[in-house]
């Protein structure tokens, strides 16, 4: 084995172009370990601005914030950004997120996971106020409330909810999301879900709990933990999920709910 080829590592690459006719396939990319960054999303960019420019797929911030470039990378969900090369094999098979539509090449698509975003209305909600009218002066009649407190304990419970990025890589490694993806809410806005229901400022928590309590939004979560094991953010999506059942099963007897809350 020459020194070259022993500083040779292989990227097997899913390809698909909706506009040709031919199934989807793997192309092969030889990538020198000298040439090339120390993560994976390094190696797709070497490979799309030097060997192929017509290998797609998504990437921004490249500091595992925007959720942008995430993909199955040797089986496993995960932010190419945040996912170290691991020179210790061979080759590294990357494929987009599975069980979901794909757009092209490693770039899936995500519409209905964002329209199920949108339908657990991820906003602070009181619905006694509404904003501040722009101009008004504070102490006129017409102005509202401009700041909502909480203590430090209230935001402490949001710790391991606001962190998700809404990469799916959790929601896509969970096999009930898989077979029930236009029902079950999944792991990932399940997650945001609860973020909402705990956050003490909210006023709607009793409407956001009936609005869950459903045979496929919530309950299709069998407590594979595939969520929690795959989170590239290390949360824990699982134990949001059971919250929230605990939260339901409480809500018949507000009393208890108000005092965990």
């Amino acid at each position: 084995m020459t020194e070259k080829s022993a500083n040779l590592t292989y990227f097997k690459i899913y390809r698909w172009n909706p506009e040709k006719n031919d199934k989807p396939y793997l192309s092969i990319y030889p990538i020198s370990k000298n040439e090339c960054g120390p993560m994976v999303l390094d190696a797709l960019i070497l490979v799309k601005n030097n060997l192929d420019s017509s290998l797609t797929f998504r990437r921004s911030c490249r500091e595992g914030i925007c959720g942008s470039c995430a993909m199955n990378i040797n089986g496993t969900n995960t932010l190419a950004c945040l996912k170290p090369i691991d020179h210790s094999r061979r080759s590294t098979k990357v494929y987009p997120l599975p069980h979901l539509f794909v757009v092209k090449d490693l770039v899936p698509d995500l519409t209905n996971f964002y329209a199920q975003y949108k339908s657990i209305q991820p906003w602070l909600s009181r619905s006694e106020t509404t904003p501040t009218t722009q101009g008004a002066r504070d102490d006129s009649p017409t102005a509202k409330q401009k700041e909502y407190y909480q203590s430090k304990g209230d935001r402490q419970k949001l710790d391991g909810l606001y962190e998700c990025i809404l990469c799916a890589c959790c929601s896509t490694s969970c096999p009930s999301y898989w077979w029930n993806n236009e029902k079950y809410l999944g792991p990932a806005i399940l997650l945001q879900a609860y973020r909402w229901i705990i956050d003490s400022r909210d006023l709607t928590t009793e409407s956001r709990l009936a609005g869950l309590q459903d045979p496929f939004k919530l309950y299709r979560c069998h407590t594979i933990m595939n969520c929690s094991k795959t989170c590239p953010k290390n949360l824990n999506p699982g134990l949001a999920i059971a919250k929230i059942k605990e939260a339901i099963f409480l809500s018949s007897s507000p009393s208890s709910w108000t005092s965990r809350r």
